[in-house]
């Protein structure tokens, strides 16, 4: 499915960084080192497979690593001075912590601290790593040499809103199957800083007239529940956390907090994969960047964990970006963000929602801000990822880069997004208003979860089934998604059917629930 099978390990943003100094030969490195799936894998086709839901133990005996190649890997890194920490079937990974001298032998790169241009100090590899001979048939990428940022909030506060919303009353306004609250579900959300404050949580629900749900944190890699500020990650934690709370009052919020890096992201979606503790069938990620700032390894291996999750029976809905057509990058180019552009995540857009005093849409078009200096809803085509199956009917467009490649296109769906008709949160004491895609990817894993409920098992890779659902849309007497045809997010314009501002639209939740036979 990804178009560069010539993986890279060393990203692209740090060409131009101003070294400060080599690290010390002494110092401790914690390493993460993904093993491909097993052999046999090989000769299974990963489309139709996606359609399934798979207990563990069949997911491991199709898609694990193979134990004599995860023997194999201990194996050559305690011999080249290493401590193998940890070793997961399952998850194909294996955790080793050595000195820099150590790594720097293994894997002959020498590591300095790097300052770039936003001041952020970090470690890197000077250069491309390489993987040793003896293993490169075996491990597909290993994270933890480099510590700087991988990834921003798509959160948006709002400076001065035109109007607000509860996010119960969104959900009514796309008609969020009322009898159901995710009881027995699990939604897991990804979070790269920032925390929550526990009477934060009992006051807001208080307020908004529901109980509180279960919330627990999840430590990935040594991050922890931090709480800071209002207008920092903290946002983002509380505004995921009370959207899905308002949607599905009785599901359980796992919140699986990791360091901001490559490592510290594709752990956590992995540990939430494979939580047999918590075992969410949802899984809500409202942080991401542009494509061309991963390395082409950990684009690969992100879409790897997410196809695991959806084939354990779990959706990954993912927030598109906040910046339009060019997710915030200069260099003349459109871009969409990842991991939204992987082809099983459930890539969530943005629009602007008018609702009357009846809680009724009046009108809902593509959000776009920037002419005022604010956002807009991320998508268009990926430059990476091929066009996927689910897809070969929904007239995505060739991107309008240069080549014109007709790649995955972004969003599948979208909802409210626009700050200044943004969702009422509370957050460190404090009273706001916020918007951003981030606040769609939970919205839509709220849905996802009370489908769950209802059909008892999670879904999974929704995708084949609810894009044939989309172009029903015209011969039901109420469709299955809003369909967005007014407004633009830079390059790209909002047209009948599947588009790259808004995707199939905004959802009717119980008429999806019912062309899915989701009634009960």
């Amino acid at each position: 499915m990804i178009l560069d099978q010539n993986f890279r390990h060393f990203r692209k943003n740090h060409v131009g960084a101003q070294f400060l100094e080599h690290i010390p030969q002494d110092q401790s490195i914690e390493l993460s080192v993904y093993l491909r799936r097993r052999a046999s894998v090989s000769s299974v086709s990963d489309e139709l497979q996606l359609q399934k839901r798979l207990s563990r133990q069949e997911y491991q005996e199709a898609f694990g690593a193979s134990a004599e190649e995860i023997d194999r890997v201990e194996q050559y890194f305690r011999n080249a001075g290493f401590e193998v920490l940890e070793s997961d079937v399952a998850r194909r990974r294996i955790v080793i912590q050595g000195s820099t001298e150590a790594l720097e032998r293994a894997f002959a790169v020498r590591l300095g601290r790097y300052q770039d241009w936003s001041k952020e100090i970090y470690i890197a590899p000077a250069a491309e790593i390489q993987i040793p001979e003896e293993l490169r048939d075996i491990v597909i990428d290993v994270l933890g040499m480099d510590t700087s940022s991988q990834a921003k909030t798509n959160f948006r506060p709002a400076v001065s809103p035109s109007t607000s919303y509860k996010p119960a009353q969104v959900a009514k306004a796309y008609n969020f199957p009322a009898h159901l609250d995710g009881t027995g579900e699990c939604v897991a959300l990804i979070e790269l800083g920032g925390g929550f404050v526990s009477g934060d949580i009992t006051n807001y629900f208080s307020q908004v007239g529901l109980t509180p749900p279960e919330v627990i944190a999840v430590s990935v890699d040594g991050g922890s529940n931090a709480p800071g500020s209002p207008n920092g990650p903290d946002g983002e934690v509380m505004l995921d956390i009370e959207i899905v709370g308002s949607v599905a009052p009785s599901a359980k919020i796992a919140v699986y907090f990791a360091p901001n890096t490559n490592q510290g992201f594709i752990d956590a979606v992995s540990q939430a994969t494979h939580d047999k503790v918590n075992s969410p069938s949802v899984i809500s990620i409202s942080w991401g960047a542009p494509e061309n700032s991963w390395s082409s390894s950990s684009l690969s291996l992100m879409e790897q964990v997410i196809s695991e999750a959806n084939l354990l029976g779990i959706t990954v809905t993912v927030a598109a970006g906040d910046n339009g057509s060019t997710d915030g990058v200069t260099d003349g180019m459109q871009h969409v963000d990842f991991p939204a552009s992987a082809p099983h995540s459930l890539a969530c857009g943005g629009t602007t929602l008018v609702l009357d005093y009846a809680g009724t849409i009046v009108s809902e078009v593509v959000w776009n801000d920037l002419s005022s200096g604010g956002g807009a809803t991320g998508g268009g085509v990926s430059e990476i990822f091929a066009l996927p199956t689910y897809q070969s009917t929904a007239m995505v467009p060739p991107s309008v880069n240069a080549g014109g490649f007709r790649g995955r296109g972004v969003p599948d769906v979208a909802g409210n997004a626009d700050p200044n008709t943004g969702y009422e949160i509370l957050v460190d004491g404090s009273n706001m208003v916020v918007g951003g895609t981030s606040a769609v990817a939970p919205l839509l894993a709220g849905l996802v979860i009370l489908f769950n409920q209802a059909l008892g098992k999670g879904q999974g890779f929704v995708q084949p089934a609810w894009y044939p659902l989309a172009e029903k849309n015209v011969s039901l007497p109420i469709p299955a998604f809003r369909d967005i045809v007014s407004g633009s997010n830079g390059a790209y314009t909002a047209a009948p059917g599947w588009d790259p501002c808004t995707g199939l639209g905004s959802p009717n939740g119980s008429v999806i629930a019912s062309l899915l036979g989701l009634t009960k």
